[in-house]
């Protein structure tokens, strides 16, 4: 599965003008924080601890208006906690964004 970073680099761009070490802190920051986040519904126990992480996901993505991962978010949000082919697409959306 292929992403697109265009939003996020829009994004960066429209926030820190042409400041690539801003950018790339930035990045690298939403990076960190979204892979927390999947790492958490990896690792969650139950249901609502799947739900909330997938939803702090989601509320992170739309800030830089990533919709791809936003769209990923809403599909664990909707579908079984702990799905492996969820997981696996969020973190390749994740890698491609990083």
């Amino acid at each position: 599965m292929s992403f697109d970073s265009g939003p996020l680099d829009r994004y960066l761009h429209a926030a820190v003008g042409d400041d690539p070490a801003v950018a790339r802190e930035l990045r690298e920051s939403f990076a960190a924080n979204t892979r927390e986040l999947a790492d958490l519904m990896r690792r969650a126990r139950c249901d609502a601890n799947w739900r909330v992480a997938a939803e702090r996901m989601k509320s992170l993505a739309a800030t830089f208006g990533v919709i791809p991962l936003i769209q990923l978010a809403e599909a664990a949000i909707e579908g079984v906690p702990g799905d492996p082919a969820i997981l696996r697409d969020i973190n390749a959306a994740i890698d491609s964004f990083a």
